[in-house]
């Protein structure tokens, strides 16, 4: 069972939720944190780590001794890093997604494939918990990759949790494919709604079954309770304000330590999410 915890928006208290199910799951667990630009799973489990990979992308370096500047490359080139001026090729590394097709194209086979490290993904264990993040290099532009590597690292146990970055973009759908199953975290707010709608949008194109939890769901408006109710997304959780919570994520503490008695509620989402999964 792999569950992809997600959020239209950030500060929605996902991680929160994340590092909890992992941490009340009854048998053996895994968490990859495939928020690979911000992550912060690690601020709250301190993983043992024991491996650590760098993440490589192929990009084109360029001899001028066999180029004749004909353009193809650039030509081919869907993300525009490749550009030919006068006597010159001019590469943009943050504009290159890797996909090698500028030296496929050269006719003079000038142009070959070279490793650039992007990042980097660590393995760890915390408390029985399994771990795997990624960590994008200040500067790149490309965290699919990263992702993919980190769930590479995918082990064999029965309940897997992702924690998937804020927002709908790329990186979101390649964390969330493969899943079988994605639980949205939101917030009752006009922006929560607005984000949620987006969320719940992605994970539709995706063939993905969704569930909503709503974090501080005493505060705010009834708008995504409306919203859910009208489109018949299960709410499977309301959490409300605890500023026991607030101050325990300020100190880097999970949940659970914070408001142990909550541990039931998660144990109790923990069976909603596998029989909607498996229904």
């Amino acid at each position: 069972m792999v569950v992809a915890v997600a959020s239209g928006k950030g500060g929605t208290g996902k991680t929160t939720i994340a590092v909890a199910l992992a941490q009340c799951a009854e048998e053996g667990v895994q968490i990859l944190d495939c928020d690979v630009e911000e992550p912060n799973v690690h601020l709250f489990l301190r993983p043992s780590l024991h491996s650590r990979e760098p993440v490589s992308l192929l990009m084109p370096e360029v001899d001028l001794d066999k180029c004749t500047l004909c353009g193809r490359c650039a030509e081919v080139c869907h993300y525009n890093a490749l550009a030919v001026i006068k006597e010159r090729v001019l590469f943009f590394p943050e504009l290159c997604h890797g996909c090698g097709a500028c030296s496929l194209a050269c006719p003079r086979e000038a142009i070959r494939e070279v490793p650039r490290e992007i990042g980097v993904v660590e393995e760890g264990r915390a408390d029985g918990i399994l771990f795997v993040h990624g960590r994008l290099h200040p500067g790149e532009a490309m965290p699919s990759p990263i992702i993919r590597q980190v769930k590479a690292k995918k082990a064999t146990v029965p309940r897997i949790v992702i924690d998937v970055s804020p927002g709908t973009a790329c990186p979101v759908a390649e964390a969330l494919k493969g899943t079988d199953f994605c639980l949205l975290v939101t917030e009752p707010t006009p922006f929560g709604l607005s984000d949620l709608r987006l969320a719940v949008e992605l994970a539709g194109e995706l063939g993905i079954p969704v569930g909503v939890v709503i974090n501080r769901a005493d505060l705010g408006d009834e708008g995504v309770e409306r919203f859910c109710q009208e489109h018949s997304f299960p709410i499977l959780l309301r959490l409300g304000f605890d500023r026991r919570i607030a101050e325990a994520y300020s100190r880097g503490i999970p949940l659970l330590p914070a408001a142990p008695e909550l541990g039931s509620d998660f144990r109790r989402l923990w069976e909603q999410i596998e029989g909607r999964a498996m229904g």
